[in-house]
């Protein structure tokens, strides 16, 4: 193998920057040429290729986003689509690429390894929702932008004597709003996981409320629902005045932390390693603290399950 290409795709993360730094650098460490696709499996498709060395790559291992860029494609989910990415990557001699994203990058990878293009996936999504690995790229970072959120709304909740509805994203896996709910000591955490019912959050928070308390926190998943629409049920059946705060993309963004920029370089060097032995279809993952190798495919069709024991414990401490 003399020439690999890296892209990012699906919803940016921090600390993506860091594993494309890990890809290029490794890469031209052990003697390849590697080739940057900018936007995604679009820019694939467009055959919007550059060329890249240890400068284009100097000082981003602290920037969020991704300097490749990323986009959604609906042509290269089907098969001519897929053809033309091979005659694109084939017309450039590139001979294995790094895909780092989340689930639907990675279906995009599989389908690329089986016709011919070995294939590495980095999992960098905020969701941590990917099978397989402890922890993904972007998780921990957009944990703590949570937490930073939280913890200046706590003190406005308890200068006003208010509850607040803090709605955090994941759409399909509630790892965020868990871990960072536990980490700021919400009184109620929703996840999409598991069921809740009104009648047993209004009792929480009117026991809450009987040994003096004054002030609570709800950290919501989006796939829960609305939160707003939640703080319309609570407020319905004890006329407490709600506030909701929607925290959205800001989760996205921002400097990745320290652990996701060892992380991001850990797995993007692997990345490199895994293709000049000879693998394809594989995904970087980590598993108690060592990195390993895994079947991409059987990665995305498993479902994730977050860790509930937290999300036991939460209930618990929040008594």
């Amino acid at each position: 193998m003399q020439t690999i290409g890296v892209l990012t795709s699906g919803g940016d993360a921090p600390g993506m920057n860091a594993a494309i730094r890990a890809v290029v650098r490794m890469g031209i460490y052990r003697g390849l040429k590697v080739v940057g696709i900018r936007k995604g499996y679009s820019g694939l498709l467009a055959g919007d290729f550059v060329d890249m060395d240890l400068g284009s790559v100097a000082d981003i291992i602290h920037r969020g986003g991704t300097i490749l860029q990323t986009a959604r494609c609906e042509a290269f989910k089907t098969e001519e689509g897929q053809r033309h990415a091979v005659e694109k990557l084939t017309a450039r001699g590139i001979e294995g690429v790094v895909v780092i994203g989340g689930d639907g990058s990675f279906r995009g990878a599989v389908e690329l390894a089986k016709r011919g293009i070995a294939t590495v996936g980095v999992p960098g999504t905020i969701d941590n929702d990917i099978a397989g690995t402890d922890t993904t790229i972007g998780f921990d970072t957009a944990v703590n932008t949570v937490i930073e959120a939280v913890d200046k709304i706590r003190d406005t909740a308890t200068s006003h004597e208010r509850t607040f509805l803090v709605e955090v994203m994941g759409r399909r896996a509630g790892d965020i709003a868990l871990s960072a709910g536990l980490a700021c000591g919400a009184e109620t955490i929703l996840i999409p996981e598991e069921e809740y019912s009104i009648d047993e959050i209004v009792e929480r928070l009117e026991r809450s409320f009987k040994r003096g308390k004054r002030h609570s926190i709800l950290v919501v998943a989006e796939g829960v629902g609305s939160a707003m629409a939640i703080a319309d049920k609570i407020r319905e059946r004890i006329g407490w005045e709600m506030r909701v705060t929607v925290l959205g993309h800001i989760q996205r963004g921002g400097s990745p932390t320290a652990a996701d920029r060892v992380l991001a370089s850990r797995m993007g060097a692997m990345a490199v390693e895994l293709l000049l032995q000879g693998h394809s279809a594989k995904m970087v993952g980590i598993q108690n603290r060592r990195l390993v190798a895994i079947d991409m495919e059987d990665a995305v069709a498993r479902p994730h399950r977050p860790d509930l024991g937290l999300f036991d414990l939460a209930r618990i401490l929040a008594i």
